[in-house]
């Protein structure tokens, strides 16, 4: 399987858990499923840090890893495969979203002292996907730097 299949698949599952999350926020869930008492996914999710710009953080996660999912499988197609532009995207996407978390991480952690099951998930998905996308780059550029591909 391609990196960006990978990233597509990653990126779907940490899309589920992020529209979960959103779901019970907005009220549309019954109780959170955290496995952690007293400073768990309702305290982090709950905090000032649940919320960036306005809007909550798992509305953006769910929007971020959508759009994740989405250049990935087009990067996929035979059409666009072996075209820079998708992992020059999924660059932005995921790097942007890996300096988020871990901002996030930092909050959760050292400020909240609170630790959500969920995030890690998340967490884990982003560092994943950064590996996946610096590989891709480096294929991509690999690629284009054959002389067949010229």
């Amino acid at each position: 399987m391609s990196y960006r299949r990978w990233i597509a698949v990653l990126s779907l599952v940490s899309a589920m858990v992020a529209l979960y999350l959103a779901l019970w926020k907005a009220g549309y869930m019954g109780r959170l499923m955290c496995g952690v008492e007293g400073n768990g996914c309702e305290y982090v999710q709950g905090s000032r840090y649940g919320w960036f710009v306005g809007r909550d953080v798992a509305q953006w996660g769910t929007l971020l890893h959508g759009l994740i999912v989405a250049v990935a499988l087009v990067g996929t197609s035979p059409r666009h495969e072996e075209e820079r532009w998708p992992t020059v995207v999924l660059m932005g996407l995921v790097y942007w979203g890996f300096a988020f978390t871990a901002y996030l991480k930092y909050a959760e952690f050292v400020i909240l002292h609170g630790f959500c099951s969920w995030c890690v998930v998340n967490a884990v998905v982003i560092a994943a996907n950064t590996l996946l996308v610096t590989l891709d780059w480096r294929r991509v550029r690999r690629l284009s730097a054959s002389p067949v591909a010229r």
